[in-house]
């Protein structure tokens, strides 16, 4: 069933940063080549850091002066808020986006997954809620377990999340994200592709017309403009179903929980709290859904995108 066309492709070198356009590009299990090849690591906390945290990120731009490869993540050249440059090979790069940042940073590529410690969370107890999350009855207790306490406040907080507003249910997610920052080997949040559509997009804008839904706060690999028929928020009917994007295949995992990132500034675009309001309101807090992939290849702009 046609469900739509490949309207942009997006990789994003540095994870937060600002990403680039593309016209084509290939995947395979682990995504797109060189997407969130780069990530930026709090030194106070030891723990890879994102967006949701340090919010002037998502005003910095990064671009690879090379193809990556599955092999080969290339040095990228970085544009800060003030139009300033600098690269991941500069000697002061490191200094210079603390500075930026207001916080102590470094700036890592990818690291083999062996490297547990290098993506382990370092809160209390976030070992032992990865191992027990391999257990279907503890996963089952997770929405009431986040329900109240301490670590009720804390997602609220991560999630950006008023009190009388849900928080995610944990549950969905893959297991190792309870223990790391993203599944070992990777920078991901939790699964290697991003699909949005154009009739999500449109939806939410009929609901908050004052905002701008602009596809760059929602941070998507594909980008799909759906064909006719296809009204409302389509991705959340699409979990568990398998898409084909040109001669790719993905299987649609789990819906996108979003949280304060989709509301902070970025080039062009004000600092807008309505926007994650709108979609935790009206779009039962998920825009868009996370994808794995199932048979890799070439996807390009314009490609047919099939529901099988």
């Amino acid at each position: 069933m046609l469900a739509g066309i490949i309207q942009e492709i997006w990789r994003y070198p540095v994870k937060s940063m600002a990403g680039e356009r593309m016209s084509g590009c290939t995947v395979d299990a682990r995504g797109i080549p060189g997407d969130r090849g780069w990530a930026l690591r709090d030194e106070r906390s030891r723990e890879i850091t994102n967006g949701k945290r340090l919010p002037l990120l998502m005003q910095c731009a990064a671009s690879y002066r090379e193809q990556p490869t599955k092999e080969l993540i290339p040095p990228v050249d970085i544009i800060l808020p003030d139009g300033s440059a600098t690269g991941s090979d500069d000697p002061e790069v490191n200094a210079q986006l603390s500075s930026v940042l207001g916080k102590q940073v470094t700036l890592w590529p990818l690291q083999p997954a062996s490297n547990k410690t290098h993506y382990r969370r370092k809160q209390f107890g976030a070992r032992l809620a990865g191992r027990l999350a391999h257990f279907s009855a503890f996963r089952a207790a997770l929405p009431a377990l986040t329900s109240v306490g301490s670590m009720n406040a804390r997602l609220r907080e991560l999630f950006s999340r008023e009190n009388d507003e849900p928080i995610p249910d944990l549950s969905l997610l893959p297991p190792e994200v309870l223990e790391f920052t993203s599944p070992p080997g990777t920078y991901f949040d939790a699964f290697p592709i991003h699909v949005l559509t154009t009739s999500s997009l449109r939806t939410l804008s009929q609901s908050n017309p004052q905002a701008r839904w602009d596809r760059r706060r929602f941070r998507p690999n594909f980008l799909i403009e759906t064909a006719p028929g296809f009204e409302g928020l389509v991705e959340a009917d699409w979990c568990g179903r398998t898409l084909r994007l040109g001669d790719v295949e993905l299987k649609c995992e789990i819906p996108t929980a979003r949280c304060g990132m989709t509301t902070h500034a970025q080039a062009g675009l004000p600092k807008d709290p309505s926007v994650l309001r709108t979609i935790v309101r009206d779009a039962d807090q998920n825009l868009g859904l996370y994808a794995s992939v199932v048979e890799s290849g070439t996807v390009s702009v314009g490609d047919r995108v099939e529901l099988i």
